[in-house]
């Protein structure tokens, strides 16, 4: 099975497939057969997948695994490496791996002489619906997830759910998250049409879980023509695009507060979204069987509400990128699969806990 989407920034291709690797490889060889190549590979995936993907180890950087290492350090060995070998403003660098080496490769090759080529093989469920799509490029510093970044659009993405044979639980699970994500803002996504992802997930949980190969396809089809929507309206994030920032506000402070070891992304973003929701009860901007509803669907995935000290997180939120000088910034929902942001100073964030 294959399935081809087409993003309009920089009109570049999306490959969603269950095809064997050597064939993934096969069509990206052929868009970089005119250049050089350095290839940022996760250290996991490295020791599973170098040989079935073919790689030439003179080409390949292998970095360790986790959030921890989307720093100042790998990125400048991404660009010493490249200097290395010679890569010019006509070749690229590829990313093999989940969120972390799409973001960090993706920030060295924008910045790497004024900006290369990059191409993103996700290999994680979360990478796969999300953040290998878009142009989002980023590393982190202390207290503060991915501050330091840029907007560039890969020349390619190629996503193989055969990775995810060997993705783990929670993991896996955690891109589950970032999915339902966005079956809670699908109606400001500006779709053409309606996918009822809300009610395709309801119904498909089992299957997913069990990575039935035509529901994983059809779920992160689903998800990137959302994403792709609105990252055709709006680029640079100065609109619409703050959408999929649903429940990211409380998620990365949850995610810096914990060391990225007591929550990872697609669990931290899920707490962010039990927050809001129960918030936009309390004051009636959702009705009670709509939070029914959204309650239902995320404890169907697995994610339970967890408690936590909140005033604790305030100054880790309010370093947020989204944040302005005096005020944090939620996407709040407010009907049901729409979302709307919503600003408050600290004092007002704890009243809503």
């Amino acid at each position: 099975m294959k399935q081809t989407l087409n993003v309009e920034i920089k009109n570049y291709k999306i490959t969603i497939t269950d095809s064997d690797f050597s064939k993934t490889m096969e069509e990206l060889n052929l868009i970089t057969a005119s250049q050089k190549r350095l290839f940022v590979v996760s250290n996991k995936v490295f020791k599973l997948y170098s040989e079935k993907l073919g790689l030439n180890k003179n080409e390949v950087l292998v970095l360790p695994d986790g959030e921890k290492q989307k720093n100042f350090k790998n990125y400048i060995k991404i660009l010493e490496i490249a200097a290395q070998k010679g890569l010019t403003r006509n070749d690229a660098i590829i990313a093999i791996g989940g969120g972390v080496i799409g973001d960090i490769a993706g920030f060295a090759a924008s910045t790497y002489m004024r900006g290369i080529d990059y191409i993103q093989v996700p290999t994680t469920l979360l990478s796969m619906v999300d953040s290998s799509v878009g142009g989002k490029t980023a590393i982190d510093m202390k207290d503060a997830k991915n501050i330091v970044g840029t907007f560039w659009q890969p020349k390619a993405v190629f996503i193989n759910i055969n990775f995810l044979k060997t993705l783990n639980k929670r993991q896996f699970k955690s891109g589950l998250g970032e999915v339902l994500k966005y079956a809670f803002i699908e109606e400001n996504c500006k779709y053409n049409q309606q996918l009822y992802l809300f009610e395709y997930l309801t119904l498909c949980c089992e299957k997913l879980f069990a990575q039935e190969p035509m529901t994983v396809m059809r779920v992160i089809e689903y998800c990137l023509k959302l994403k792709i929507a609105v990252v055709n309206e709006d680029e640079k994030e100065k609109g619409l695009r703050k959408v999929l920032n649903f429940g990211h506000t409380l998620g990365h402070a949850l995610e810096v507060k914990g060391k990225f070891r007591k929550y990872i992304h697609g669990e931290a973003v899920v707490q962010g979204m039990f927050f809001v929701l129960n918030w936009a009860k309390k004051v009636e901007l959702i009705s009670y069987s709509y939070h029914r509803l959204a309650m239902e669907l995320l404890t169907k995935y697995g994610f339970k509400e967890q408690k936590f000290k909140l005033p604790e997180i305030i100054e880790i939120m309010k370093k947020d990128k989204k944040a302005t000088s005096d005020k944090i910034v939620f996407l709040i929902p407010c009907d049901k699969k729409k979302v709307k942001e919503v600003k408050f100073r600290p004092e007002e964030v704890l009243e809503m806990f």
